[in-house]
């Protein structure tokens, strides 16, 4: 228990059965219970716990058909919610992940400076130098794509898999829309930001051994290209348009469209410029150029304030102050 809050770990459980028992042995005292997901392991993760592990706080849930680390996820956090957990830190159990951290996810959202917290791998350049170059490219590109698609500009390391989410946060999540596989830990993310949650990195220390990593970014790129876009628009139309109008929900809806008039009209006209072997008139170029100016200027300050839309106040406490107001 850390600071009165009662702790919970979430273990994934697909193919680590020669990891997870030295995973669970390292857990910390601060963690009251410890939830093994078995994702239809056709190994028996789950049932290798059972048989070897004496820990009391552990308790092994099973699927019945494989549905992703999502899915083991979001049946993790259901059971610490039914247990009356108050923080849930989800950890691989592939021995990837140092248990000893636990305290440095768990004690901000105590202290009610987050309502989910993330490692980030990339904060340290000396770190940084140790990782391999496709494996930084392939984050800073889906780093990029996550804050377009989340509206979390301030995150980086968006596949990063150590996390921790106050329960308040996790309850207001509609968790069967969450996708399941590969996207699972950046729509969260993008989950996080519909209900306004605070979300804060954690620098941590990049561990790599002779694992074959599942993510092959070159395979998978696609996908998260056309997910992130999905997600960018419904963000935009949400939180601009539907939920909030502001002056930036105009700024996007006048700037988007005299940007694209702008471009299109340019190069529609140079186009037929050179096929007539004629000069352009200069009243063109004008439009083509000031409209491409005005757009831009608008787009920017669409996104200035976008940049400063991330959300700043825990959700967790929003909603303790209604509780309380509510029950008195």
């Amino acid at each position: 228990m850390i600071r009165n809050h009662k702790v919970a770990v979430v273990i994934p459980a697909y193919k680590v059965q020669t990891f997870i028992l030295d995973v669970i042995a390292v857990i910390g005292s601060e963690v009251d219970r410890i939830f093994v997901v078995d994702d239809a392991c056709p190994n028996g993760s789950g049932k290798h716990v059972q048989e070897y592990c004496a820990d009391s706080r552990v308790e092994v849930l099973f699927h019945g058909e494989n549905q992703g680390v999502g899915g083991a996820v979001m049946t993790g956090y259901k059971a610490a919610i039914a247990a009356g957990m108050d923080v849930f830190v989800k950890i691989d159990g592939d021995g990837q992940m140092d248990p000893s951290l636990v305290d440095l996810f768990v004690i901000p959202i105590t202290l009610g400076h987050a309502d989910y917290t993330k490692g980030n791998r990339f904060y340290d350049l000396e770190n940084i130098g140790r990782m391999p170059k496709m494996r930084i490219f392939g984050n800073a590109m889906l780093s990029f794509m996550t804050k377009l698609s989340t509206g979390y500009w301030d995150l980086f390391d968006p596949t990063n898999g150590y996390t921790a989410i106050h329960r308040e946060a996790a309850k207001v999540l509609p968790m069967h829309r969450i996708s399941r596989r590969y996207f699972f830990e950046t729509d969260m993310l993008f989950r996080l930001g519909t209900v306004r949650a605070k979300v804060v990195d954690i620098p941590m220390e990049a561990v790599y051994g002779d694992e074959v990593s599942n993510l092959k970014i070159s395979k998978i790129l696609g996908e998260f290209l056309r997910k992130h876009l999905a997600n960018m628009i419904k963000r935009i139309c949400y939180n601009y348009f539907l939920r909030d109008m502001s002056v930036a929900s105009l700024e996007l809806l006048f700037g988007m469209p005299i940007f694209i008039f702008g471009i299109a009209f340019g190069i529609f006209h140079w186009v037929f410029s050179v096929k007539q072997g004629i000069s352009t008139p200069i009243g063109t170029v004008m439009i083509s150029a000031l409209s491409v100016v005005c757009g831009l200027q608008l787009v920017l300050a669409f996104l200035s304030f976008d940049f400063a839309n991330v959300p700043r106040r825990a959700l967790h406490l929003a909603r303790r102050t209604h509780h309380t107001h509510s029950e008195s």
